[in-house]
């Protein structure tokens, strides 16, 4: 599998608020490496709620780059790799907002999201959150941590994996009964557990 996780923070409620990414980069069905960037969202609005969540303020990203220039750094690497997230739903809405707010081209992935992969591979687990599946799994992690938390995706997308004896993305989805989920520039379609929705045109 030749894969990254990722995970977003958010400043405050608006989707298109992202103030950290962390990645996990696997190659090969091993993580080879994690990095964390921060992010100056737009108009430096941060919600109470969310600094009380995961710890970051304005003082940690003032002198962070915009998402434009994270994003033209980041997508080149994202060519032939499926794109994992724990809650996919949520952090490609992130991606596709803020593209949408500084009038970016959507990059273009395939991608998985594992709480649906959690949830078919152990249905007898009581949650499906990221630090319940790793709590059961044996997977350490500072949860709210973005690259922590890309990390422990990463980790539970391989144990998925194993569990399945599937070689990459597409065997893993197959069985599974998921579908993969494609980012792109015209619009997106969801990674589903349910057979294939309509493709959604951009907004």
């Amino acid at each position: 599998m030749h894969a990254v996780a990722i995970d977003f923070e958010t400043a405050n409620e608006q989707r298109s608020s992202p103030c950290s990414i962390g990645l996990a980069w696997i190659n090969d069905g091993v993580i080879e490496s994690v990095e964390h960037h921060y992010i100056r969202p737009p108009g430096m609005r941060f919600a109470s709620f969310n600094i009380a969540f995961h710890g970051i303020g304005p003082e940690q990203v003032e002198d962070a780059e915009e998402f434009p220039a994270v994003l033209a750094a980041i997508a080149p690497r994202l060519e032939g790799r499926t794109v994992l997230a724990h809650n996919a739903a949520f952090d490609v809405s992130v991606i596709r907002g803020t593209c949408d707010h500084y009038g970016l081209t959507y990059p273009e992935f395939d991608y998985l999201c594992t709480v649906k992969l959690a949830q078919i591979t152990w249905p007898e687990f009581a949650s499906h959150k990221l630090n319940n599946v790793c709590a059961e799994l044996g997977i350490q992690f500072k949860h709210h941590d973005a690259a922590e938390d890309a990390f422990a995706c990463a980790s539970v997308a391989l144990e998925t994996l194993r569990t399945h004896q599937a070689t990459c993305a597409a065997s893993l989805a197959s069985a599974t009964g998921t579908s993969l989920g494609r980012l792109h520039t015209g619009g997106y379609s969801p990674c589903s557990s349910a057979g294939s929705r309509p493709r959604r045109p951009r907004s």
